[in-house]
Order: structure tokens, then C-alpha cells, then sequence
């Protein structure tokens, strides 16, 4: 079901959701946090589909906050969108004229769920601090996605300056696969130790980035990037060790090969992520993720423009 209000004010869009419920028997109960999407006008739809499939492990109120442009006289207008429409959660989408269009904590105060956590998400136009803006400040956790950005190196570097404990990123949760695999690669090998890393992922991708920066900080190495073409993904990392080169490599979208010496050569399932999975795992945890504070704060100075290389293929 989708009820539309044009023209109208937070507390009517409280007093609607109320009758649809007495009406209709939409339960709030179950719901376990309030999900505030900050977009534009028109780049909604995306986010609000992968948040409504991740609501299906993570019961929530899905807000969303979609800029409709200062041009005009100030008015809020409002959707709410419930049962087939919204998967398991409740969406309300607030596109906002005027004045009205600026990310602001009093249009989504009265739509909160009482005493349940809150998470920011910022799909595009990440914030240069997320923490300070009006809603950042009163989230729990505060999501922005650096693949999404013009720079996609700057948007990590405004991450890196500005970083507090509840501060993520999508391109971050893309790498999990990549860092249980080569986790699970530590775990088996003997102590030789490795004495250099190369990471070779694509030019305009964050999470080549912040692979680089973990696995140099986690290995003690030094590392150096090598770029492929746009648009290409994270394809290879190699680690020399004076007994044997270990190398986990993907030539397409799914399938890695890990080579270790003295093993056979090992054929590994490794998909790119969606995005609705990258959210999901993301309100999965409550708590600061202190993986990524270490990795954004001391891990990314160590992937210095300098040690990047261009792919020769």
C-alpha cells in the first residue's frame, strides 16, 4: 500500500501511520531501529530497494530524507509505503522544497521509533564529516558509500579527518569476502614473513584502496597498488615471501584462484556484493566497527598516491 501526502507536516504523517495501523494491522512491534536514508529527489528509489530487502533480516522504520531542491516556497511532501510495497519495514519518504530540503533531525524526530537505535545512510553526496551533521549526531551508526563520490580517494580522506567511532563505509563492506579468504590464508601458511604486498583493483574503486591499507597494516608491509581500468573491480593481490608467492586472483566477476606454494592451485567462490547485502551486513552491528576506525585512520596513509602503479594490461 502507498498513501501519498503533498503539502503536509510531520505530526499528520505520525497520525497516518497510527490509522493505517489501526486500520489495516501494520505492526511497528519487531521493528529493532530506524534506518534515515539522506538522498536527492530522484535517486531514491535504489537505496529504499535495497533497504527494504535488507529489512527482511532487519525488521526497521525505513525514513527518507530526499532533497527536492531550495527553488520554491517551502512544503513537505510525504509517502508511506507499507505491507508488499515496503518488505518487512515501513517506509515514509520525505522529498523537501524550500528550506525544507536541508538534511535536518526535526522532520524525522517525531517518525522515530521510541528507544530503538538509529542509522544514517548517505547512498550518494556523502557529507564531508557525518558525525556533525544534524542527523549524524544523533545516529548510532553513520553509513556513507565513497564509491558513489566524484573522488572516491577524497571522500576516504574526509572519512580519515573527520572519523568517529560509529563511522562506516560501503566500500569497506564490500571487501569482507576478500578479507575472510586472505584471513583464512594467514591462518594456514608457516611465519615466513611477507616482505612486500601488491593489491590490483580498479582505479575509481574505494575498496582497492582500503584493501591496500589493511592488509599493510595487518602484515607490516609495504604495499603498492596497481590500477586497472574503471569499473573493473578488485582483481588480485599478491604477497612475496622469500619461500613463495601467495596470490588470490580474480579474472572475472565471481571466481578467484588462491595459489600458495607447494599446493595446487585452488578455485575459490568470490562474487562482487550487492548492495542490499552490504546493508544488511551493516545493520547487523550496533557497535562501532574498530576494524575500520584503524584501518580509514592509520591504515590508509600507507596507500600514498606514490606507490600507486597503472595496470600494463
Amino acid at each position: 500500500m502507498i498513501v501519498d501526502l503533498p503539502d503536509t507536516t510531520t505530526s499528520k504523517i505520525s497520525k497516518k501511520i497510527m490509522s493505517l495501523r489501526e486500520q489495516g494491522g501494520v505492526i511497528a512491534l519487531g521493528r529493532v531501529l530506524t534506518l534515515v536514508v539522506v538522498t536527492k529527489s530522484g535517486q531514491e528509489e535504489e537505496a529504499i530497494e535495497a533497504a527494504n530487502e535488507a529489512s527482511r533480516e532487519h525488521p526497521c522504520r525505513i525514513i527518507v530524507l530526499a532533497d527536492a531542491g531550495v527553488e520554491g516556497p517551502d512544503r513537505l511532501d510525504a509517502q508511506i509505503r507499507v505491507g508488499g510495497d515496503a518488505g518487512a519495514s515501513e517506509v515514509i519518504v520525505l522529498r523537501g522544497h524550500g528550506h525544507m530540503a536541508h538534511e535536518s533531525e526535526s522532520l524525522v524526530n517525531a517518525l522515530l521509533l521510541p528507544d530503538a537505535p538509529i542509522v544514517a545512510w548517505w547512498p550518494h553526496g556523502a557529507p564531508e564529516s557525518a558525525c556533525e551533521t544534524s542527523i549524524g549526531r544523533i545516529a548510532h551508526r553513520r553509513i556513507t558509500d565513497s564509491a558513489n563520490e566524484p573522488d572516491p580517494r577524497l571522500a576516504l580522506e574526509n572519512i580519515r579527518s573527520t572519523y568517529k567511532a560509529g563511522d562506516t563505509d560501503l566500500a569497506w563492506t564490500r571487501l569482507t569476502n576478500w578479507r575472510m579468504q586472505l584471513a583464512a590464508v594467514f591462518d594456514q601458511v608457516d611465519g615466513d614473513p611477507v616482505s612486500a604486498i601488491a593489491v590490483e583493483g580498479a582505479s575509481d574503486s574505494p575498496s582497492t584502496l582500503l584493501l591496500a591499507a589493511w592488509l599493510s597494516l595487518a602484515l607490516q608491509a609495504p604495499v603498492t597498488i596497481v590500477a586497472d581500468p574503471a569499473g573493473t573491480g578488485i582483481r588480485r593481490v599478491r604477497l612475496t615471501r622469500a619461500s613463495g608467492d601467495v596470490q588470490l586472483f580474480r579474472p572475472g566477476l565471481s571466481v578467484a584462484e588462491l595459489t600458495q606454494p607447494g599446493q595446487p592451485a585452488q578455485r575459490i567462490t568470490l562474487p562482487r556484493r550487492s548492495l542490499k547485502d552490504c546493508l544488511a551486513e551493516e545493520l547487523r552491528r550496533l557497535d562501532p566497527d574498530e576494524v575500520f576506525g584503524e584501518v580509514i585512520t592509520m591504515g590508509l596513509p600507507l596507500t600514498s598516491p606514490r606507490r600507486v602503479q597503472t595496470s600494463a594490461r
